[in-house]
C-alpha cells in the first residue's frame, strides 16, 4: 500500500523514530546529474510551528532512567514518563463532584445501553461493580460534550498513576507520543481542539479498557474487563467508530474475547497486521506508546499498524 505523505506528517514521523524513503524526483534535464533525496524530513522542524512546546514528544535520549509507573506495560530500564503534562485541551467536561473512595462491590448500574454522556460519565464516577473499584481515587475518563461522531476509537491499557491524577487517558510523555502517532495519520484527539473544526475522520476518541486504578494495583482478570466492557460498549454506540486501535495487553485481551482462544491468547505481536473484530466494528491490534518509548526499534511496526487502522477507517480495505 503506497501512502504519500506531505513534510508535516514527514516530521511527524521523524518524531516518531520512524524514517520514510521515497526515490527522488527527476526531469529530463536532470539526466545527466541525479537530485538530490528530498530532506524535508530531516530538516522540518520536531514538531510543527502552530502547535505548544509541550505537545511535542520529548527526544528519546532526554527521558528519565525511573522505571515506568504503570505495571501493566513491559518494563525497561531505558526510559519513564516524566512529570511533564500534556497541553490542556480546548474543551472539556466539566468536573463531577468526586464520590467517596468504594470500599465494597455492589451491582453494576442498569440501563446502560440507553444513556446519554451525562448520565454514562455519572455511572462510571459512582460505579463499585468489580473490585477494581476499591480505594479508587477518581475514574480515568475524558468524556464528550454531546454525541460527537469520532471515526477512530484509541482503547488503551487500566489507567496508571499519572492518568489517575490528570483523569484522562494517554498523558505525559506517552501521550504526546500517541497524539504525534494520530497527527501523521490526519487525526487528533478530540479534546485538543475545537471540535467543530474537524470532521469524523479527523477525530478520535480515547479511552482506558478499564476506568479505575486500585489502590491495590494488579492485573484484571476476565470478568473484571467484561464488567467496565458494559461501558465500552455504549462509548462505541456513542462515538460510532469505524476502527478500533487497541494499545496493549488487556485492550487486546478484551476486544478479541470474541475470537477463537486459541488466536486471542497469542502474544501481541503476533495479532498485529490483521483486521479484527469487536461489537461488530473493526479492531487493530499495535503496541502501547508507554511500550513504544521504551522499545523504538517498534514504531516502524506501530506506523504500518496506524497506516492500516486509517485505511480500514476510510473504507480503502476490506474488513472481515
Amino acid at each position: 500500500m503506497s501512502l504519500s505523505l506531505d513534510t508535516r506528517q514527514r516530521a511527524m514521523l521523524l518524531e516518531m523514530g520512524v524514517r520514510v524513503w521515497q526515490p527522488p524526483a527527476t526531469t529530463e534535464t536532470d539526466n545527466a546529474t541525479p537530485a538530490p533525496a528530498p530532506a524535508a524530513a530531516a530538516t522540518a522542524p520536531a514538531t510543527p510551528a502552530r502547535l505548544p512546546r509541550s505537545a511535542a514528544m520529548a527526544p528519546e535520549s532526554r527521558l528519565p532512567d525511573t522505571p515506568s509507573a504503570n505495571p501493566h506495560t513491559p518494563k525497561s530500564d531505558d526510559a519513564a514518563p516524566s512529570s511533564t503534562p500534556l497541553a490542556s485541551p480546548v474543551a472539556k467536561a466539566p468536573a463531577l463532584p468526586r464520590p467517596p473512595a468504594p470500599t465494597k462491590v455492589v451491582e453494576l448500574a442498569s440501563g446502560i445501553a440507553g444513556m446519554d454522556w451525562p448520565a454514562l460519565t455519572e455511572a462510571i464516577h459512582h460505579c463499585q461493580a468489580c473490585a477494581m473499584c476499591l480505594g479508587r481515587r477518581t475514574p480515568v475518563l475524558a468524556p464528550l460534550p454531546q454525541p460527537i461522531a469520532c471515526d477512530w476509537l484509541v482503547l488503551g491499557d487500566p489507567p496508571d498513576e499519572s492518568e489517575e491524577r490528570a483523569e484522562r487517558p494517554f498523558v505525559e510523555e506517552a501521550g504526546q507520543l500517541l497524539d504525534n502517532m494520530l497527527r501523521a495519520v490526519g487525526v487528533k484527539r478530540w479534546d485538543q481542539v475545537a471540535s467543530a473544526s474537524l470532521s469524523a475522520s479527523e477525530r478520535a476518541y480515547l479511552t482506558p479498557v478499564l476506568k479505575c486504578r486500585p489502590a491495590l494495583m494488579r492485573a484484571p482478570d476476565t470478568t473484571e474487563l467484561s464488567t467496565c466492557a458494559h461501558f465500552l460498549r455504549r462509548e462505541i454506540a456513542l462515538t460510532q467508530p469505524k476502527v478500533i486501535l487497541a494499545m496493549g495487553r488487556f485492550a487486546m485481551q478484551l476486544l478479541l474475547s470474541e475470537t477463537p482462544p486459541e488466536q486471542a491468547k497469542l502474544p501481541l505481536g503476533k495479532l498485529r497486521g490483521q483486521v479484527w473484530r469487536f461489537d461488530n466494528v473493526p479492531v487493530v491490534v499495535t503496541y502501547p506508546p508507554a511500550f513504544l518509548l521504551r522499545n523504538g526499534a517498534d514504531k516502524a511496526k506501530a506506523w504500518a499498524d496506524l497506516c492500516l487502522a486509517r485505511a480500514v477507517a476510510s473504507g480503502a480495505t476490506p474488513t472481515p
